[in-house]
């Protein structure tokens, strides 16, 4: 494994690193809601399409409010796009 692939404890380590510096609950992270995101662009769009989607997600859930369901909607907005572009690409 090379030093830039993480194992599942450590992204959950990440993770904890991240709320507590942050000052966000374990809901205000749902690494599982993001990594399906990611998977999902990733698969619909173009792989490089992922960082770039979860970073738009995350801040149209902050101008929404910035609450977990508030994620939870943005996600399934861009996920929903990720879906509609990869069912228009006619390669």
């Amino acid at each position: 494994m090379s030093d830039r692939t993480l194992p599942p404890e450590a992204l959950d380590a990440w993770s904890a690193a991240l709320r507590e510096r942050f000052d966000l609950t374990v809901d205000d992270v749902p690494i599982a809601l993001i990594l399906d995101l990611a998977r999902d662009v990733a698969a619909g769009v173009a792989r490089p399409a992922a960082p770039f989607s979860a970073f738009v997600a995350g801040l149209v859930a902050g101008r929404a409010g910035g609450t977990p369901a508030d994620s939870r909607a943005a996600v399934a907005a861009v996920t929903e796009l990720a879906r509609e572009w990869q069912a228009e690409d006619p390669s």
